[in-house]
């Protein structure tokens, strides 16, 4: 690696950043994942930790989405969602994050019997610790499976609401093909009712179509992927002219074969044409890297310059759920950083 790389990997690492598309159930390491089973007497059927990385060969979605689900099993208690959530906090703060708007899919859990309390209260202690210990600030989006009903959906809101204090917003999950958004239009409604923020997953399997129908229909803040908006360019003047974030997921991308390479990938293309995309990591433990590796291979694949990376933290902090002061406070973090490692526009 030459020197120039070391300094840029470095750099990047280090930008203080905010990361916004991240679901818990897919930062869950083999190696936890082993632990977890053991402790919970779960049976797996892959016999080490080298094993079950190599499943992770991935075709597309569904083929993830597999064995997502079957290693979420392990997770029982409290207290295993607590040790996970804190394993990726320890990982966000060496990558430079400063603020974490993390999913969960609690019907992943609640179908198996957990208790939906088991699940929120054990992930949010472990974020209450990350401030503390690592000065993030975080909050907490619960995803709706969309390969299951609507009323579903609508049945999980209702039943987390009494842990309202808890939650940051809601999003949509799970296999896109075939799986419109706009079928969630009611249960969104309720939830925005209820205050809290909306975002969804469109346009990564799914067509532009989608990205609309997010917007439109579920109103929602933030895309999560979206990289095929660029097949339409009136939903990229939109996107541009509304500052509609897209949380955009490099590595993960490639490993579902949405793109064959990073090369391919369009943030450089989206960020040219003023688009408010971010960075993110997605299931780091099943794609092969967490925030910090996202942003590391997406500048050296599209050789992007420092300053199209600080664009791209500031956009992240721009994007988050967070009130004007600490917004403010975030940008004066990247301003430091940014001021303190050989200059450069923040």
């Amino acid at each position: 690696m030459t020197k120039g790389v070391t300094t840029m990997d470095r750099f990047l690492r280090g930008l203080p950043k905010a990361e916004l598309h991240l679901h818990i159930e897919g930062t869950l390491e083999p190696e936890l994942l082993f632990e977890l089973a053991a402790r919970n007497r779960i049976p797996l059927r892959f016999g080490s930790v080298d094993e079950l990385r190599a499943a992770y060969a991935f075709s597309d979605l569904q083929s993830f989405l597999d064995i997502y689900y079957e290693g979420a099993r392990v997770l029982v208690t409290a207290r295993d969602f607590h040790d996970l959530t804190a394993a990726y906090l320890e990982r966000a703060a060496a990558d430079g994050v400063r603020r974490a708007e993390i999913f969960f899919d609690p019907q992943t859990h609640t179908d198996r019997g957990v208790p939906i309390e088991a699940v929120v209260e054990g992930i949010a202690g472990a974020l209450a610790e990350g401030r503390d210990r690592h000065g993030i600030s975080s909050g907490l989006i619960l995803c709706f499976l969309r390969h299951l009903p609507a009323e579903a959906a609508m049945a999980t809101l209702a039943a987390a609401l009494p842990l309202r204090h808890h939650l940051l917003g809601v999003g949509l999950d799970s296999g896109e093909a075939g799986n419109p958004p706009g079928a969630f239009a009611d249960v969104f409604a309720r939830a925005r009712a209820e205050g809290l923020h909306a975002v969804a997953h469109a346009g990564e399997e799914g067509p532009a179509d989608y990205v609309w129908e997010a917007l439109d229909r579920l109103g929602v803040e933030r895309i999560d992927h979206g990289v095929r908006a660029l097949e339409d360019p009136q939903l990229i003047e939109r996107l541009v002219s509304d500052r509609v974030p897209l949380t955009l997921c490099p590595l993960s991308n490639v490993a579902l074969k949405v793109f064959d390479r990073l090369e391919d990938h369009p943030l450089g293309e989206l960020l040219a044409a003023d688009v408010m995309v971010t960075i993110n990591s997605d299931d780091p433990a099943y794609f092969g890297g967490y925030i910090g590796d996202n942003y590391v291979a997406i500048q050296q694949a599209l050789d992007l310059d420092r300053d199209q990376l600080i664009r791209v933290a500031r956009n992240s902090i721009e994007a988050a759920f967070v009130d004007h002061d600490e917004r403010q406070g975030l940008l004066g973090a990247l301003v430091e950083y940014v001021s303190a490692d050989h200059g450069g526009a923040a």
